[in-house]
Parts: C-alpha cells; structure tokens; sequence
C-alpha cells in the first residue's frame, strides 16, 4: 500500500513540473532579473560594467536560443502574432544592447539605457510567461518540450563557451 502511494505521489510532482523547455527559458528570465538588480545597487563603474557583461551574455544567449529552437519550433503552436512580437522585442533588445556596449559606465545615460533595457525584459518575460502567453500556449501544443528542452541546454552550452 505505501508503495502505491509514493508511486502516485512520484506521478503527481512529475505531472505538475514545467516540462523542461519551459522551465530552462524561466531560469534564464529569473537569473537575467537577479543581474539586473545587482546592477541597480551597483557602485562602481567597473562593477557596473561587469555585470553588464554578464547581462549581455545571457541575455544574447538566450534570444538566440529561444528564437534558433523555440520560437521557431512552436510556429503553429503558439499564435503567430505573439511570436512576431516577442521577435521584435528581441530586435530591439538587441540593438540596446549593441548600443549600452559600445558606452562605459558614467557616461550620460549609461544608467538610465540599462533601466530601459530591464523594464524592455521584464515586459517581454511577462508576454511570455503570463497566463495565455507564449509558454502556456506552448505546453498545450504537441511539441516534446521536454525534448525540446534537452536541445535548448545543448545549444545554450554551446552559445556559452563560444560567447564568453
């Protein structure tokens, strides 16, 4: 009897996961807002730009991750226009990035790129991850997300080593 309970229980927590696609995208947002906040306390201008390092790298790794394998994985299963969009957000994010890179920090509206660059992100996080959004939308498609996920860790190691 207490087998059949811990089985049920094992089957319950595995059903209640984010399959692991979705669980990896949600790790990269989590660990790209820590970096930002770490940055708003920041004090020095090499500490700032550090940090903005690290931001960058994982924040260029990520797009490309999402938009080589997820985004045009779930073409079909999530609205079309809701990937357009999340498209066009990682443009954008990108050209800020290229922009904020080619600054020191202390220079005018270094700061204040990198505070439009968080609120970019935490708006973009929010499309994807709120209910209805680009990953609930997914997980009610057909795609193998756990799969999925395997080939996302893959190629984000991949992007990593060549990046940093």
């Amino acid at each position: 009897m207490a087998a059949k309970t811990k089985k049920k229980a094992r089957a319950k927590k595995s059903a209640s996961r984010e399959p692991l696609a979705v669980a990896l995208l949600k790790k990269d947002h989590r660990e790209v807002e820590g970096l930002f906040k770490k940055f708003e306390k920041a004090g020095s201008g090499s500490e700032k730009l550090n940090l903005f390092k690290q931001i960058a790298l994982a924040l260029k790794v990520h797009t490309k991750i999402e938009e080589e394998i997820f985004y045009s994985e779930e073409r079909g299963e999530v609205e079309d226009d809701m990937l357009d969009e999340a498209q066009v957000e990682h443009d954008g994010a990108k050209h800020l990035i290229a922009e904020i890179e080619a600054m020191k920090p202390g220079q005018d509206l270094y700061d204040a790129k990198v505070k439009v660059l968080s609120e970019y992100i935490k708006h973009h996080v929010k499309e994807e991850e709120q209910p209805g959004g680009i990953f609930a939308q997914a997980k009610k498609g057909d795609e193998d997300l756990n799969e999925m996920g395997e080939r996302l860790k893959a190629r984000k190691q991949q992007l990593m080593a060549q990046m940093a």
